[in-house]
């Protein structure tokens, strides 16, 4: 039986982002799976309210932009309750606007949260994987990490540095017995992409674009993440595994 590969029984995985949408989604399949999931956000009563649908479930509050607080927070969660054995940086935000037209603040909004939170988190919960020998980080990066499309330049900007943090992640880690890789959705019916979702001629493009012909359901994201988070993938890193419906694959 080869099914023991995927069993997370016991280990305790911190999703950044998670009391809603895909880090949600991600949190309560880890959950199912065996792990103790550790839910994380800044609303404490989306925290809430998350974590009474995960039973088991903790929480570890902190802003994923602010480089002292993961690292206090990091650091006091893992003396005071154990080790964070897989990591799934998720948080990130979407903002919209004509590349001549964008917004500076809310450029540098998306750079913290998309891609400057994946360093901040990354890095402290590293320094402990890296002294036990072992550890599972996941990055969430984006269809946007290989495409672009127009309105949203800089937020394809952070999701392709995702991409290239995670290889660096793997070059400087694997040796430490970490296996660090990113998942790339494609496009999902989530709070994110409700203004899409509820553009009847944006779906339409979408079916067509996409060789599945439909949106994609967060529930859809959970295999790949129990692969990437357990010892099947114990030798896989570095890697973005896009879970798409084709759309990379296809003109």
């Amino acid at each position: 039986m080869v099914v023991h590969l995927f069993d997370l029984t016991g280990r305790r995985a911190l999703i950044t982002g998670s009391s809603q949408g895909i880090g949600f989604a991600l949190a309560r399949g880890l959950a199912e799976a065996g792990a103790l999931v550790v839910l994380n956000g800044r609303d404490p009563a989306r925290l809430a309210a998350a974590g009474a649908q995960i039973p088991g479930a903790a929480s570890l509050r902190f802003d994923a932009t602010d480089h002292m607080a993961v690292r206090q927070a990091v650091d006091g969660f893992e003396s005071a309750t154990g080790p964070i054995d897989i990591l799934v940086n998720n948080a990130g935000m979407q903002h919209r606007a004509p590349l001549d037209q964008f917004p500076a603040d809310a450029f540098e909004q998306l750079l913290q949260t998309n891609i400057a939170s994946v360093f901040h988190v990354g890095q402290a919960v590293a320094r402990h994987m890296i002294a036990r020998g072992r550890g599972k980080i996941i990055n969430i990066a984006s269809v946007q990490t290989a495409l672009a499309r127009p309105g949203i330049a800089p937020y394809t900007a952070t999701k392709g540095a995702v991409g290239n943090l995670t290889k660096g992640m793997a070059t400087d880690w694997a040796r430490h017995g970490l296996n660090c890789n990113a998942i790339a959705p494609g496009y999902f019916d989530t709070p994110l992409n409700a203004a899409l979702v509820a553009d009847p001629e944006f779906s339409a493009w979408l079916e067509k674009r996409t060789p599945a012909g439909r949106w994609g359901r967060v529930e859809e994201l959970v295999g790949a993440c129990i692969f990437l988070a357990s010892d099947a993938a114990s030798f896989v890193n570095g890697h973005v595994l896009y879970v798409d419906g084709g759309i990379t694959a296809s003109l």
